[in-house]
């Protein structure tokens, strides 16, 4: 019943804040287990290492397209 309230006085700010929180939150608990999976796949050849910079790489490439995603979403493409 509380929520109710809340958006009943007209004060959006906080529920689009935690909207998009939400989403941020998301998109990098996805980042990170596409990373991971590429991780493994990347050390279970050849006895190769993946590397601090490579990790940070693949997580933000990955992050970049798990925006444009909810972005295409949210925007009304989909």
């Amino acid at each position: 019943m509380r929520l109710l309230t809340f958006l009943e006085v007209g004060n959006l700010g906080g529920l689009v804040a935690m909207i998009i929180g939400v989403i941020v939150v998301v998109a990098v608990v996805v980042s990170l287990i596409i990373t991971v999976i590429a991780k493994v796949i990347y050390e279970s050849k050849d006895d190769r290492k993946f590397t601090k910079k490579q990790f940070w790489q693949t997580m933000l490439i990955s992050l970049l397209i798990c925006g444009l995603i909810s972005g295409m979403v949210c925007g009304g493409m989909f």
